[in-house]
Parts: structure tokens; C-alpha cells; sequence
């Protein structure tokens, strides 16, 4: 296979960023707003309550993350909690503990009043970060979890092949560590359950999964990770697309880490070159079996408060979904 040089164009997929704005003013009963920051990075709010998955704001640049030690960045955190107007999170939620998921979350939650949900691994960054313990929930795999407006139950998962840094972490992950030390943990398909209007929706923060574990579980929304996704054999994409979107009924589905996190939030977003990963044909293959199966895509805009279920049809259903 001829390797490709450069890297997609993003704007050859823009009519798929048709997700609604959310309704300014709207209250908690009519669910919540969900705001796309980059990676796996997503944000739930209504107005009163609100989680986060991942919390990645620092995006150190390659050389430095191959290099380098690793260190939450103060200032670029500060500033995309401002400018996403997040002030008080009832929770932060890693997808899974390599550093382009966890290494902001601990801060992030110092900052915002959160709990730092997640598996062993998880609480190991977040202590070597010096998190304070009443601050770290450990919970167990598929167990509903309560938490402010939203029940969270986190769903074994796998991260899609090559996992370059596999394995638990077994002890506490300083602030200044080597990308290396960010193993991946434990890997979650996370469902939120927004109780006061029904909602409900999953980020799958890796283009990876466990084979029936989420058979049971439902979204009408899945925030789909498809990072590497491009690299993978048509049977792969097929059978995650099947045990991810196809197992929680989903209708609407929104593809994220796929941008490049080597660059930061300040600048023009854009995908990662062909070296890393194939959008194009990622997009290519999703975009047939979304045909299929009567499922809408939608490309993420960063900053933007959307609804993502307004075409859904889950507006009829809330009554259904308690």
C-alpha cells in the first residue's frame, strides 16, 4: 500500500456540520446542550448541571509529546473553559487514560468543582496530579453511577489497534511525566442518562469495543470516535459500527477525534495527515453504512452549544425514555 502524503480536506465534508444550536434559555427539562471541544472532548450542560468527557485543552505539539515530559497547560485550560463557558462541572469523564484524553482532567476538575469519574487508572492520574481523594470516584464496569442531572453508566470498551501504549496504570502519574507513562487504561463506551428529560447519549472515545457489551443499552445520539479508523480492514469498521451505533439504536451520529491534536484550539482545525490515519476513507466507509441503516451523520463544530437530538425524533420519545 503507496503511502499518501498530506492530509484531508476537511471542507470537503462540510455540509455534514448541520447539527441544530441549542435554544438559548432553555431549561433542564428540555434536555441538554452539547458542545464538541476537540478530541473526545464533549461537553453536556443544562444550565443547572453539567459533565465533561476527557477535558483536553493543553494539545502539546509532536515534538514535545515524543520528546518531552508532558504537563498540563494552566493557561490554554483556562482559556477554553472560558471561551466554552464552563464554570462548574458536576464531573469529568476520560474515555481512557492515554494523554490525549486524561493528562487536563484532574486540573480541569480542580478548577470547575468536579468529581474525576473513571476505572483504577483513571484515579492513579488523577492522584499522581494531586487531586484531593474525596475528589476521585472509582466505579465499577456497567454499574449506574448518579451524578448531578445525569445517570452515568461507563461500558467496557477496547481502543482500536495499534494501542501504542497498552495496559493499566499501576501507580500514581505525576504532572510532569513522558507520554509513555499515559498507558490506556481502562477504555469506556460512556452512556449519559440526562434523568430530568429522558435523553440519553453515548461518547465512544475510541474506535474500539468489546464485542455484545453494550447489547442492552441505548442512544438515540452516539458521539463516535474514528480516530485510526481509516486504517482498519472493512470487516473492523462494519463490526464497530454494528456494536456501537447498531446495539444502542442511534439515529443521529457525530464523528469526533478526528482532528489534529497536535495543534491547538486557537488555531484552524484540521485532520490528521494520511501518515496517521485516512479520513477520507473513513468517511467513504461510514458514510455507506449510515445509508444503510437509515442513520444521520454530523461533523462537530468546536465552541458551538448544539442539539443533537432535534432530528432525531427523541423529542416524541422523551415520555418513553424516564
Amino acid at each position: 500500500m503507496r503511502l499518501r502524503l498530506g492530509r484531508p480536506d476537511v471542507e470537503a465534508y462540510a455540509g455534514l456540520r448541520d447539527l441544530t444550536p441549542a435554544v438559548p434559555g432553555a431549561t433542564p427539562a428540555d434536555g441538554p446542550s452539547v458542545t464538541w471541544l476537540g478530541v473526545s472532548t464533549v461537553l453536556l450542560d443544562d444550565g443547572k448541571s453539567a459533565v465533561l468527557t476527557d477535558g483536553f485543552f493543553s494539545r502539546p505539539g509532536l515534538l514535545r509529546t515524543g520528546l518531552g515530559r508532558l504537563v498540563p497547560d494552566e493557561a490554554r485550560i483556562d482559556e477554553a473553559l472560558g471561551r466554552a463557558e464552563i464554570d462548574r462541572l458536576d464531573a469529568v469523564l476520560p474515555v481512557h487514560t492515554h494523554y490525549d484524553h486524561v493528562l487536563d482532567s484532574a486540573t480541569v476538575a480542580r478548577r470547575t468543582g468536579a468529581l474525576v469519574v473513571g476505572g483504577e487508572s483513571t484515579a492513579l492520574v488523577a492522584r499522581g496530579h494531586g487531586l484531593s481523594e474525596d475528589r476521585i470516584r472509582v466505579v465499577a464496569a456497567g454499574e449506574p453511577l448518579t451524578i448531578g442531572a445525569y445517570e452515568i453508566t461507563l461500558v467496557e470498551g477496547s481502543h482500536c489497534p495499534p494501542d501504542r501504549f497498552p495496559g493499566r496504570i499501576t501507580e500514581p502519574v505525576p504532572r510532569r511525566a513522558r507520554s509513555t507513562a499515559y498507558r490506556c487504561g481502562e477504555a469506556w463506551s460512556t452512556l449519559l442518562h440526562h434523568v430530568p428529560s429522558g435523553r440519553r447519549l453515548m461518547v465512544q472515545g475510541s474506535a474500539g469495543c468489546v464485542p455484545g457489551n453494550l447489547a442492552g443499552h441505548r442512544a438515540e445520539v452516539v458521539y463516535l470516535g474514528i480516530g485510526q479508523l481509516g486504517l482498519m480492514e472493512p470487516a473492523y469498521v462494519e463490526q464497530y459500527w454494528a456494536e456501537t451505533v447498531g446495539r444502542v439504536g442511534a439515529q443521529d451520529v457525530v464523528l469526533v477525534h478526528w482532528d489534529d491534536f497536535f495543534r491547538p484550539l486557537t488555531a484552524p482545525v484540521r485532520g490528521l495527515p494520511y501518515a496517521g490515519d485516512d479520513l477520507d476513507v473513513t468517511m467513504e466507509r461510514l458514510g455507506r453504512l449510515a445509508q444503510r441503516d437509515g442513520v444521520r451523520l454530523h461533523l462537530p463544530e468546536l465552541w458551538v452549544r448544539t442539539d443533537p437530538w432535534a432530528t432525531s425524533g427523541a423529542r416524541a420519545a422523551d415520555g418513553e425514555a424516564g
